[in-house]
């Protein structure tokens, strides 16, 4: 296909445009009171249509083209040698492996094909336990998935989640809800076709297709869902090591943690314990043929992006296409940025962060976050609903979050990794292996406080409950999230509301059942947690109101806690901008705007954004985040000086004010 030939394997593309808040998106014959995201975005959307290589495409979308612009250079110059040592050495030999498409083509499947041919010799139980532990230890989790993380009630020490999977669509919802029957049935053509590409006859593709739905809606019905799985409490369940042995027999834990190199351990934690017995149950009594059409698929379908045309494009057409409304793919260069970011990013990263991310940035950006967490203190201690004991806690909490910028202290050491110019699904495979190996032999060890669950050149920042923390890649720091050029009201109106909002996680629905050491603890009190409930409560309900598709609501349950966050972030940022203009003094206005409006149309263009149809009912089915359109709007219409800040009439906007925090 066009978009994987050699001609698009480098960067040949004009350099994009440097993404930037500006008057010039707005559309201002529109109303701002009632209609803010037009207001604010209207002759952007107009005049921007989606890429046909992208599903959605916005603000986020946009410092991401500029980050892979120039994430990829970096690629391009470590794989001529313009950028010397081993690092570099490292992520070109990565870079030539996914551009070398003819040796893609020459070696067609056979990287999978010893992989397959063990899946093939099993002839009995154990044989299947054991080669599905030997799946599990190639990073392809069949069944069920394990996640070594920090233990959620002694976040001090690491130990090892045992948790449902083992779906290859996005979400249960896909196997059970009529919304996605026809998705479905086209998953099921597309198990067909790519069996049939593998070498598997007709007869053996259907038979494989119609045993692969067969178990995985089977596990599907037994999952829990994406809200249920937010209960933190819930979906803790520990066990002892001996009891995990016997109740899940025929798992073979012992010898999965041998091969996977876990500690020896005491106990580990069973997420959802009813998917887990299911799952042993079915390794007992379902048809043996029937186990290995579903390991061959899972190897299939993991292994596919990363091997020739043929298999790569079959793949794209069913979870590009038809899952997420991409019509074409992107350019070769840009997977293998994303590929190496993915798989070794903490390299790709310091080049990056050494080149882009200025100490000035830094310290600018640090400013203000200290000005958003002093706002949110003293929020706490006045915010009337709060009773003196929760009141207490609330402040020891964020007096202990710890706060990360950037990039980490000390990289990671990548010295001990093999990465091949001429083996991309080796490469694949060994950066699995690699990473695996370092996160499972932690078990039981103390836990990392210098650990970055995100890499530097990351648009995205997160808030850590286990260990009290929030985090802002480099990535994220820069325009138009943050731009040091820029006027505060800007700034504070776009990641200063993501820090607010990374901030307000901490004491949001999941979060606050966390203490000041990471730990799942009810430090509430029974009256404060009813009030709590009863104004979440509210939120929930507003949110599952809006139908943004015909028929389709926003899940209020899924994305509450995202949605106190938001509501949260510009409501404390807003303040601090406040504060910063009693003490710096007060600024004029700009672009024909007040600084307070700057503020708002600021966060609105944060979220300015298009959605292909598909790529919008996927993201309502599983994401705990709002549809952008009621992200950048909502949480502007509940503070309480936005109608002032326009010269609303009070009556122009019905939206209920509801802010926790």
């Amino acid at each position: 296909m066009e978009e994987n030939s050699p001609r698009n394997a480098t960067i040949v593309d004009i350099k994009p445009q440097a993404p930037k808040f500006s008057a010039l998106y707005m559309d201002k014959s529109a109303k701002p009171c009632n209609d803010l995201y037009t207001y604010s975005n209207g002759k952007w959307l107009k005049e921007t249509p989606i890429p046909e290589d992208k599903s959605s495409y916005g603000t986020m979308t946009e410092m991401y083209e500029w980050n892979i612009y120039l994430l990829g250079k970096i690629l391009e110059e470590s794989a001529s040698g313009k950028i010397q040592g081993d690092l570099a050495r490292m992520l070109g030999n990565f870079h030539k492996s996914v551009i070398n498409l003819d040796k893609l083509e020459t070696v067609g499947f056979k990287p999978i094909k010893d992989i397959m041919d063990g899946i093939t010799r099993i002839s009995d139980r154990n044989e299947l336990l054991n080669e599905i532990i030997n799946l599990h230890s190639l990073g392809i989790q069949v069944f069920y998935s394990t996640d070594p993380s920090p233990d959620k009630k002694d976040s001090s020490k690491y130990t090892l989640y045992l948790v449902q999977g083992g779906l290859n669509l996005p979400d249960r919802e896909y196997y059970l809800s009529s919304t996605f029957a026809q998705i479905k049935k086209d998953y099921a053509d597309h198990i067909e076709n790519m069996c049939n590409l593998y070498g598997f006859s007709n007869d053996q593709s259907k038979k494989i297709s119609g045993n692969v739905l067969e178990i995985e809606e089977g596990i599907a019905k037994i999952s829990r869902s994406r809200a249920d799985l937010r209960d933190d409490e819930k979906n803790y369940n520990k066990i002892d090591y001996e009891d995990a042995l016997n109740k899940f027999k025929h798992l073979k834990l012992e010898a999965y943690f041998s091969k996977l190199g876990i500690p020896k351990i005491t106990y580990l934690i069973v997420g959802q314990p009813e998917v887990l017995e299911y799952i042993n149950k079915i390794m007992d009594v379902i048809d043996l043929d029937k186990i290995k059409s579903y390991l061959y698929w899972n190897v299939i379908t993991f292994a596919a992006p990363y091997l020739h045309s043929a298999a790569d494009t079959e793949h794209f057409n069913f979870y590009g296409k038809k899952l997420m409304g991409q019509p074409i793919q992107g350019k070769r260069w840009k997977k293998s940025v994303s590929l190496v970011d993915a798989y070794v990013g903490e390299a790709l990263g310091s080049i990056f962060v050494s080149r882009y991310f200025t100490e000035e940035s830094k310290k600018k950006s640090m400013v203000m976050v200290n000005d958003i967490l002093q706002t949110f203190h003293e929020r706490l201690e006045k915010l009337p609903w709060l009773e003196e004991e929760t009141r207490k806690r609330a402040l020891l909490k964020l007096s202990k979050l710890r706060v990360k910028l950037g990039f980490p202290d000390n990289f990671r050491d990548y010295s001990s990794l093999l990465i091949q110019e001429d083996d991309l699904f080796g490469n694949i495979l060994r950066s699995t292996q690699f990473e695996m190996n370092r996160v499972y032999a932690r078990v039981g060890t103390d836990v990392d406080p210098n650990e970055w669950y995100m890499t530097p050149p990351t648009i995205n920042a997160y808030f850590s409950p286990t260990d009290n923390e929030i985090v802002f890649p480099a990535g994220i720091l820069q325009p138009p999230c943050f731009d040091p050029d820029m006027d505060d009201a800007v700034n504070y109106g776009s990641i200063g509301a993501v820090i607010g909002h990374e901030i307000t996680h901490g004491y949001d629905d999941q979060g606050r059942n966390y203490d000041e050491n990471g730990n799942i603890n009810n430090w509430w009190t029974e009256t404060d947690k009813e009030k709590f409930e009863k104004l979440s409560t509210e939120i929930e309900k507003m949110y599952s109101a809006f139908e943004p598709l015909p028929g389709l609501n926003v899940n209020g349950k899924l994305t509450l806690g995202e949605n106190i966050a938001d509501i949260g972030g510009v409501s404390i940022a807003y303040e601090a901008l406040q504060k910063k203009f009693h003490r710096d003094g007060r600024p004029g206005p700009i672009d024909g705007m007040t600084p307070e409006q700057r503020f708002f149309v600021s966060f609105s263009q944060l979220w300015k954004y298009h959605e292909r149809d598909e790529y919008l009912k996927l993201s309502i089915t599983m994401d705990p985040h709002s549809p952008v359109v009621y992200r950048g709007t909502i949480p502007a219409y509940m503070h309480e000086n936005f109608l002032d800040s326009f010269n609303c009439d009070k009556n122009s906007n019905s939206t209920k004010r509801v802010n926790i925090w």
